[in-house]
């Protein structure tokens, strides 16, 4: 079963999951609706949410979000000069908090110097000189670099999480698989395009926390008469 299949099954089945959740001016919590662009402030916070999502479930990152957006350090300039300790203590729900603290000023800080605060200079750069720029920062991996360039930055870039991980390992037989080829697998077969790109990916997300999670429910998948591993574990 080919990826733009499985994209299409995916969204007939679970309907589109609009990603990535972010919070509405008056509000304190990011929510998931439809939106045609973000702004500014909501791109900086993707930015922030990226980094926190590392190692962590989203819910965390959401009491992290609203423990930032709660004490008004929602924004880089806000980061950027604020002591490392308070920033640690507000996000301290996503876990590793003074590492994550810790990247959260140093990237404020790189775009106070070299952007202004600002997201668009940077983002206006093409995608692998974006992605590569991303990577040379502290605490920014492949993941990270590819969730800011998608949604934040809105590039074709398709994010493997550890959901889009086991996924390809089990429904396509590719154990072992490193991220950059997990990566390739999915742009060199699918057309090149955010909103596809966007949604699959939190599709994928949503397929491993329903059935293909670590201890997999292979039973009720409606994509198990497809998915190789559920092929072998029936034999």
């Amino acid at each position: 079963m080919e990826p733009i299949a499985v994209y299409k099954r995916l969204l007939l089945e679970f309907g589109p999951q609009y990603w990535w959740p972010v919070t509405e001016k008056n509000e304190l919590v990011p929510s998931y609706r439809p939106r045609k662009a973000f702004s500014e402030e909501q791109r900086f916070e993707i930015c922030a949410g990226a980094i926190l999502a590392q190692n962590t479930d989203w819910k965390n990152v959401m009491k992290a979000l609203e423990n930032l957006s709660k004490a008004r350090m929602l924004s880089c300039e806000k980061i950027a000069n604020a002591k490392q300790e308070r920033i640690a203590g507000l996000v301290k729900p996503s876990g590793y908090f003074n590492q994550k603290a810790k990247r959260l000023v140093l990237f404020a800080k790189y775009l106070e110097k070299n952007y202004g605060y600002g997201l668009s200079l940077l983002f206006e750069k093409p995608l692998p000189v974006l992605r590569e720029e991303l990577l040379s920062l502290h605490g920014i991996g492949n993941e990270t670099a590819d969730d800011i360039i998608l949604y934040a930055a809105g590039k074709p870039s398709f994010v493997i999480d550890a959901y889009t991980m086991r996924f390809v390992e089990r429904f396509y037989g590719k154990e072992g698989i490193s991220y950059v080829e997990a990566k390739q697998f999915f742009e060199l077969q699918l057309p090149k395009d955010v909103a596809l790109f966007n949604e699959f990916h939190a599709l994928l997300v949503g397929l491993g926390k329903r059935f293909c999670r670590k201890k997999p429910n292979c039973g009720e998948c409606f994509l198990g008469k497809h998915c190789s591993f559920c092929a072998e574990a029936n034999n």
